[in-house]
């Protein structure tokens, strides 16, 4: 019989409706539950392609004896971290508080308020060296709350104490985000940076290795603006390194969400889109820069497996593709020697096997290895290897293949929208494009919400979290999820000139301003009128480091930035510097988790540039200024193109495009700073100079 997680929204809670456990949603029903029954919560976070959260509920949770105990003596409550990321970071922090470490699955016993006072991750059905059983958890627990009442609640009030006066992440005193003060940040990140590259296997740091995407985006803005030789270096051998291991999927395309050691040999194979989406972009924005083929064989199949393997009917995009098939890790994607022969033959199978690193010992579990390219065959063998691909996906694809959590979130949607729209803009892919336009729309139409919260009951735009097979969850969305879409819509704009886009930008960060912002220049991670009442007791989400996206402030103030340089709004630019300061402030000790951060000060330091065609759609003059303004590595430059005739007839919501006029009736290119602009010119060689970088023209009218 299914319990209550049959009517979820979120797949990873169906994944548990069949449980025995008596499962709740979060929400005031299970509150309510558990002060009426006067016992303890017991909240399990998870999400759908987490491989030990899988372990804990075959193990633990489909055990009816284990079931028994929790229905007894506990309420229940399963939670998808990544559709209620506000939970998830407060009771994060419980756990890292008393623990000292954290992971998923997350289990914390709470009072029937929801404050936590015993906090833990995974723990396995029977006792091994060094871990307790959840049994031996579960006795202990109810034993205390039932003998040590008072003990229990005031460690709960004391750990309640401890996360609301936990102090915010700040600049230090006298952070100012000055040119001076962003070029001296980050100089000192990218030395602090250089002492953790791995300059053998590329990346930073040890094992295990998650793809640094917004570190190295950063890098490459280095790169362009002050003709850093180190940070391109380290840049494209990261790249190279991560495109030629285990961890990208060398048949079917795409990355899966890191590597478990040094040399991105074996990956953890759950395939994320936030991850795919940082990663496809960056890899644009590498090719962008030095036309590397490898650059542009990752960005074309990463795209691919994006369509074919996450669209869902909607047009927006799946959320993962767990980590195990049937119960077994890596089960779709590893390889023998004798597998290989099997699908291509006696002479294709063996030269497969050199070819990819597959052996006999293995790299993996088994005897089974994970497919690298390490050392491509060359230009003479690449139809042969594009062949054997081909057929190895075709044989891969009658495998078992593994689930896929078909929750749509609105923030990842937002950065795959940015990816698909900027690749297909800078190589000329349309489908790819209106593949970002159909998940715009579903996002637009479905997510957003258009109610009367302003001052005066004024109309403002909301965000509502996910969604499922078109029908939207009611989980409000978080900062992340205002700035991912925003950030999606302004890419499409840049790459299809509809204004639409545009002002659905502007008015999510209005609402950012109005609900999200601390009144001091930092932005908080749940709204004002939106914060969960439970969690509101204990701690207002507020996330400045990097993870494996950008951190709602650090995602903000690149919009910000982004939408100031459109419109010349001073405002807009000001909130953005101003958000900086805090995750600014990590950079020199921490760079690696101020990527986005430090990327989005490198655009401010470059100005950023402000491109205004202004042309006749149907003139390919027109589409050859645009198409060289998008083929620019100029930090963070934005691009407006125009019709004059539709602007002179219908105006424009633009205020880059507005006064623009054709020089002696050609299509014109206006490079900016400030919106003070150089002189227009027809040429695409001179829009090229014009953006290549250096200071601003001095005679700048």
């Amino acid at each position: 019989m299914s319990n209550r997680l049959a009517g979820s929204t979120s797949p990873y809670l169906q994944q548990h409706a069949d449980n025995p456990v008596d499962w709740y949603e979060w929400g005031d029903e299970a509150f309510a539950e558990a002060r009426r029954r006067d016992v303890p919560l017991l909240v399990s976070v998870g999400y759908a392609s987490c491989h030990w959260c899988h372990v804990m509920a075959h193990e633990s949770f489909s055990d009816p004896q284990v079931a028994a105990v929790m229905n007894e003596h506990f309420v229940n409550i399963k939670v998808d971290r990544e559709e209620r990321p506000d939970v998830d970071a407060v009771y994060m922090a419980a756990t890292q508080a008393t623990t000292g470490a954290g992971g998923w699955p997350m289990t914390v016993f709470a009072t029937p308020d929801g404050e936590p006072f015993y906090c833990g991750t995974y723990y396995p059905p029977e006792p091994v060296t060094g871990m307790v059983s959840f049994g031996q958890v579960l006795d202990a627990v109810h034993d205390a709350w039932v003998t040590q009442r008072p003990d229990v609640e005031s460690n709960a009030h004391l750990l309640r104490g401890a996360l609301a006066a936990a102090p915010p992440v700040a600049p230090p005193a006298g952070f100012d985000t000055s040119p001076a003060t962003l070029e001296a940040v980050t100089e000192a990140a990218r030395s602090e940076l250089a002492r953790a590259y791995d300059s053998h296997h590329g990346g930073f740091g040890g094992a295990p290795k998650f793809p640094p995407s917004m570190v190295l985006e950063w890098l490459l803005r280095r790169a362009a603006r002050v003709h850093d030789e180190v940070a391109l270096e380290m840049a494209e051998h990261t790249l190279t390194a991560m495109a030629s291991g285990g961890m990208a999927d060398q048949v079917g395309g795409g990355f899966s969400r890191y590597s478990v050691d040094a040399s991105w040999t074996v990956p953890h194979f759950e395939k994320m889109l936030e991850d795919n989406a940082l990663l496809l972009r960056v890899y644009t924005h590498w090719w962008r820069a030095t036309g590397a083929p490898l650059a542009l064989h990752v960005v074309e199949g990463t795209a691919r497996w994006l369509l074919r393997a996450l669209r869902t009917p909607q047009g927006a995009f799946a959320s993962s593709l767990d980590a195990d098939t049937d119960g077994v890790e890596g089960l779709t994607y590893v390889w023998t020697p004798a597998q290989l022969v099997e699908v291509l033959g006696e002479e294709d199978g063996r030269w497969a096997a050199e070819v990819f690193g597959v052996t006999e010992q293995g790299t993996f579990e088994h005897g089974t290895s994970v497919l690298q390219l390490r050392h491509p065959p060359g230009e003479h063998a690449a139809e042969r290897l594009a062949a054997v691909r081909r057929r190895l996906l075709k044989a891969r694809r009658a495998r078992p293949q593994p689930a896929r959590d078909d929750k749509v979130v609105a923030a990842w949607n937002g950065l795959a929208i940015a990816a698909l729209a900027d690749a297909g803009a800078i190589l000329g892919r349309r489908t790819w494009v209106e593949a970002a336009l159909r998940a715009a729309v579903v996002l637009d139409t479905v997510h957003l919400r258009t109610e009367p919260t302003g001052p005066g009951g004024e109309p403002e735009l909301r965000v509502l979290r996910t969604s499922r097979d078109g029908v939207a969850g009611d989980s409000p969305g978080v900062l992340p999820d205002y700035a991912g879409v925003a950030e999606g819509f302004l890419a499409l704009y840049s790459a299809t000139d509809d204004e639409h886009w545009f002002v659905r930008a502007g008015e999510l960060l209005e609402t950012v301003e109005a609900h999200f912002s601390d009144g001091t220049g930092g932005y908080w991670d749940t709204a004002d009128d939106r914060t969960d009442p439970a969690l509101a007791r204990l701690q207002r989400p507020r996330e400045v480091a990097d993870g494996p996206a950008p951190s709602g402030p650090s995602a903000t103030a690149g919009v910000l930035v982004t939408l100031g340089a459109l419109t010349g709004s001073l405002r807009h630019r000001q909130s953005a510097e101003a958000a900086l300061a805090a995750p600014l402030g990590l950079a020199p000790r921490i760079p690696r988790a101020s990527g986005w951060a430090l990327a989005v000060a490198e655009a401010l330091l470059d100005g950023p540039r402000e491109v205004a065609v202004i042309g006749r759609p149907q003139d390919p003059a027109t589409g050859e200024l645009a198409q060289t303004a998008r083929r620019s590595t100029a930090p963070g430059a934005v691009l407006a193109v125009g019709d004059p005739e539709r602007i002179e007839v219908l105006g424009t919501h633009v205020p880059l495009l507005a006064d623009r006029t054709m020089l002696e009736g050609l299509a014109s290119a206006y490079v900016c700073r400030g919106f003070v602009c150089d002189r227009p010119t027809t040429e695409p060689a001179m829009l090229a100079r014009a953006l290549g970088g250096g200071p601003p023209d001095a005679g700048a009218r």
